[in-house]
Formats: structure tokens, sequence, C-alpha cells
């Protein structure tokens, strides 16, 4: 196990973990989905509101300057997380979801026309499909989408075969949020390249489980969200090359995202404001930087190496149990595990597991597509952060094997 980390020590760091339920001490194993926040995250949050509430960019009065100055030094420290080449390249957005329609909506419908193809994979999130299905009913392009094998790993031969001079884009999921599967990106983009397509990496599981360097990647965009790195949630960034924000089109019209407007004509402001319509969602973006600094402050390998010893130790607990039966074994993954139990819903387990203060994610994780692809309707799945431990996975086991004699 990885003794570089005083788990104990960190869980005193979020409030949450106390909370009780159904008089049991929760266990918290829905991280996938959102994972918790420490506390210097909520004193950030609180510490806005109480001190120096503003609107941003436009006051002169010392609330506003220290509002902006907290904002901007938020994108800073978001621009480092990435290592994007400069600031302006770093979008704030209100998640990955609001990032891939962003990127649907203004280079889709400036770039790609009639005929085009746009290729995404078979694990996809439904935030990573409904746009590009959506660009594709007006446009009249045509949507690829490349397959999987059984233990949840791309087919890169097949990916290959999909690629030709009409390919225009291709969006893919950096980590699988419903397998944990990571997909060979570089290789991904590399390929997309150099038929002359554009990449975007749907960052959102990736972002808190591994190193991220959109240079070294050579994406084209890249886009996450914070409440997945224990940041506050409704706030993420998209990340895109400048010479391809600077020829794409606003995405919402508004205050901040203009230089002069008159009836007759608006000029659009430069890049990162030109995609920043409105006020924005100012406590949260001066909060994500607090997230960042922490876990930069455990060291993210030592996150990696705590959680992946986690899943190991879960995925061989879990193989030891008659009937369960573990829904991605790819190789190369982050500690996400989800499986499905004969004859037993994946709801009831969820709704007995939560009578024990353990909780987990039950359903088709928004990505119904892949559920058919293993024939199901949904998973069990369970998925670790730092703060969680060897106990705790074994109390999953423990309610595990009593939904079993419930309902086995």
């Amino acid at each position: 196990m990885n003794n570089k980390l005083d788990i104990n020590l960190i869980r005193n760091d979020f409030p949450i973990l106390k909370e009780v339920i159904n008089g049991k001490q929760l266990v918290y194993l829905d991280n996938a989905a959102t994972t918790q926040k420490p506390q210097l995250v909520l004193d950030a949050l609180t510490g806005y509101y109480e001190h120096y509430n503003a609107n941003i960019h436009r006051g002169i009065h010392q609330l506003a300057e220290k509002a902006t100055a907290a904002f901007e030094e938020s994108r800073l420290r978001l621009q480092k997380f990435i290592n994007a080449p400069s600031a302006e390249e770093v979008i704030l957005t209100y998640g990955t979801t609001d990032g891939i329609n962003l990127v649907a909506q203004t280079y889709g419908r400036s770039f790609i026309k009639e005929g085009d193809e746009i290729i995404i994979s078979t694990m996809e999130h439904h935030s990573n499909i409904v746009p590009w299905q959506m660009l594709c009913e007006e446009k009249g392009c045509v949507l690829r989408v490349i397959p999987i094998n059984d233990q949840g790993e791309l087919l890169m031969d097949e990916f290959e075969k999909l690629l030709s001079e009409r390919t225009k884009f291709v969006s893919v999921v950096h980590v699988s949020n419903a397998l944990g599967t990571i997909n060979p990106v570089k290789e991904i983009i590399s390929k997309a390249h150099a038929v002359g397509a554009k990449v975007l990496l749907d960052g959102a599981q990736a972002s808190s489980h591994l190193h991220l360097d959109v240079q070294d990647l050579d994406c084209d965009f890249y886009t996450l969200s914070l409440h997945k790195i224990y940041g506050p949630t409704g706030m993420g960034i998209l990340y895109g090359k400048r010479a391809l924000l600077d020829a794409m089109p606003p995405y919402r019209g508004g205050g901040e995202m203009i230089k002069e407007v008159t009836f007759a004509k608006t000029t659009y402001n430069e890049l990162p404001y030109k995609f920043e319509a409105g006020t924005p969602n100012i406590a949260d973006v001066v909060a994500a930087k607090y997230a960042l600094d922490y876990v930069d402050l455990l060291g993210k390998e030592n996150i990696a190496s705590h959680e992946n010893d986690l899943l190991e130790y879960a995925t061989a607990a879990l193989k030891e149990i008659d009937g369960l039966r573990i829904i991605g074994e790819a190789k190369e993954k982050v500690s996400v595990v989800s499986f499905v139990m004969n004859g037993i819903h994946h709801q009831d387990i969820g709704v007995i597991l939560d009578q024990h203060g353990i909780a987990v994610r039950t359903g088709h994780h928004c990505t119904q597509p892949l559920m058919n692809r293993f024939n199901i309707t949904g998973t069990t799945r369970a998925s670790f952060a730092v703060y969680n431990t060897i106990e705790e996975v074994d109390l999953l086991i423990k309610g595990l094997h009593k939904v079993k004699k419930m309902l086995g």
C-alpha cells in the first residue's frame, strides 16, 4: 500500500465524511459522479461571498478589483494544471458538457459540412454523443463510432479503418466514466491529425486521476469539470489551440464578449472573453484554484498510487463473490469498478447499500450505448478517491454479501 499519504489526516479535511447515513458513518464511493470538497475549498467559497463579492472586470472599486484578481488568478492556475501554452486558450465554462457543446456549436457549425464525418467511441458519455448527433442532423454530416472489445478497450484497428479524408473531427473520452478505461489518446490524436482531423478530448474523468499536458498530447481541444477534482460544481474549462479559437465565432452573446456594440454592428472581444458572455460563476472559479492547490499539496502521483491500490484490492475482492461480474477490465484503467450481480437489479443493490451508509452509483451512467454493447441495462459502480480506505472497500464487500443473502 502507498504510505506517502496519511489518509486519516486527509479524511479530516473533508467535513462531509463525518456524516451519518441511516445510522451508519458515510462510505462515499461515488467519486466518478463528483468528488467531495476539502475545507479550504469551502472556505474559499464563503470567503468570496463574505469579503469581496462583486462583479468582475468592469468595476473600479476595491471589491471588484479583488474579485477580478482572484478570478484571473484561478485561470492562470488552470492553465498550469493542463500546461496550456497561454491563459488566453483557457475558456472558463460551466463544465465538460458546456465545453463540448461550445465546440460543436461553434467550430462544428463553422467548419464541418454535409458529407463530412465525425468519429466518437462506443464508451462516450451522452454529453459527447448528443451534441454531435445534433450537429449531424443540422449539417448532414455522418457520425462514426469506434467499437470496443469485451474488456472495454477501444479497437484501434477499427478506428484506423474509420479514418479517411472525410474525417473532419474526432471526439473521444480520455477516461471512461462507466468502465475506468484509459484510452490511448496520444495515438488517437496522431492518427486523426494524419488525415487532417481535429480532436477533442473529454477529460471529465481523467482530470482527477492522470497528469494532464495538452501540449504533449497535441489535442486541439480539451474539456473538464472542476467538481470531479475536489472543486466546486458548475464550472470547468475548455482548452483550445489559439488559431482554432480565433477562427471560431462566439458561442453566446451578451456582456463581456464584446468590444463595441452599436445597433448597426458589434465587434467581439479578444480571447478568452469572446466565449465568456455574461456574469460568470465567480465564486466557484475563485474556489477552483484552492482545489488544484490541494491536489498539488498531496501530489497527483501519490493520489493515483493510493487509488490504484484501492482498485486492485476491490477488484480482487469483488471477483470472490459468486455471481458477480465486473464490466470493464481494461489493462489500463483508473479507480472505477462497475459490476453486475446475477438475478439482482443494480438499483436494488444501490438501495440496500445505501441503507448501510454506502453511496455507490447505479444505472447506465449516461452511457446507454455502452450498456447496450454489453447487453445490460446498467451496472453498480464504485469509484474511489484519495480519502477512501481499504476498510471502506471491506464494508462494500460486506454489504454486497448482505445483498446477495437478501436477494440472490
